[in-house]
């Protein structure tokens, strides 16, 4: 699968990039392909292209604060959390996001 993800917490450092590292490694560990966006005090960082939505089979929102964009996502099968859950239950995350997209 291509999952699509955002990092955001309140104030965009530490916990945005422990989490979008945590994403991006679990769900390689799984046998996906992942795109994470981060949100924080330098802005949008590797941001998710109209192309990556086209194709995308899932988004995982990993937030403690509201996320720009979030309408971009309509359609997709969306899963969202706070930003510590993929740190620390990441397989948890990618196990919900799998069922939902294998019965959704």
């Amino acid at each position: 699968m291509f999952i699509v993800c955002v990092a955001a917490c309140p104030t965009g450092v530490a916990h945005t990039y422990m989490a979008a590292e945590a994403l991006e490694m679990t769900g390689k560990k799984r046998g996906h392909e992942v795109k994470v966006e981060t949100q924080g005090c330098m802005g949008a960082e590797n941001e998710i292209l109209d192309e990556d939505l086209a194709r995308a089979d899932a988004v995982i929102i990993a937030a403690d604060v509201a996320i720009n964009g979030k309408e971009r996502f309509a359609g997709l099968v969306k899963l969202e959390c706070s930003v510590s859950d993929p740190i620390k239950f990441g397989d948890a995350v990618f196990e919900a996001v799998e069922q939902e997209v294998a019965h959704g």
